[in-house]
């Protein structure tokens, strides 16, 4: 075989070997990464929750956990999602999107929020940030996983190389036939 392949085996087998090692690197420190800023959070998993009074520190922990706010934030609503709930309150504390139904605070004289509404947003804002750790997390596994797959084709690949390419070309010489070889029967 050529040089040409020799060296093209060998340097798309090393390029295959350095990025999974890059992968490897970076799945690694991708999970390290989330662990870690979720650890910072310390936030501790409530008693009807799958890991009551233990910190939410992993990805999976992270999506159990937004699965639990979920469900205490319907609790607090009233079983309603954000879309269900009126804007405003009435005068007489019920929930409507009219503004000029609405009762309007003493001091600022602007409608009265609906604070149902509010803990909606806030509890999807962080319910996302946990689901986010999870896929992020998830994400790492698929990088590490990856890099161990491409370092190992790339030594196979660098293997079949040298084995194959180091052979010396046997080829018949032009206008030479190769030698019939017997079958056994």
């Amino acid at each position: 075989m050529s040089k040409l392949f020799r060296f093209g085996g060998v340097a798309a087998s090393i390029i295959l070997i350095a990025v999974g090692l890059g992968s490897l690197y970076m799945g690694v420190h991708g999970r390290d990464q989330v662990r870690s800023n979720l650890a910072r959070e310390q936030i501790v998993g409530t008693p009807d929750s799958a890991i009551p009074g233990q910190k939410v520190d992993t990805g999976g922990e992270a999506k159990a956990f937004a699965a639990v706010m979920r469900k205490h934030t319907l609790e607090a609503t009233g079983g309603q999602s954000y879309s269900q709930m009126g804007r405003y309150l009435d005068t007489n504390g019920k929930p409507t999107n009219d503004e000029t139904a609405a009762a309007k605070d003493a001091k600022t004289g602007q409608p009265v929020e609906n604070a149902a509404r509010n803990i909606w947003i806030s509890s999807t804002a962080f319910q996302t940030a946990l689901n986010t750790a999870y896929f992020a997390e998830s994400v790492a596994t698929f990088a590490f996983v990856i890099g161990i797959a491409l370092v190992l084709v790339g030594i196979g690949f660098l293997v079949l190389t040298v084995r194959l390419l180091d052979r010396p070309e046997t080829a018949p010489a032009r206008g030479e036939r190769h030698a019939a070889v017997p079958v056994a029967g």
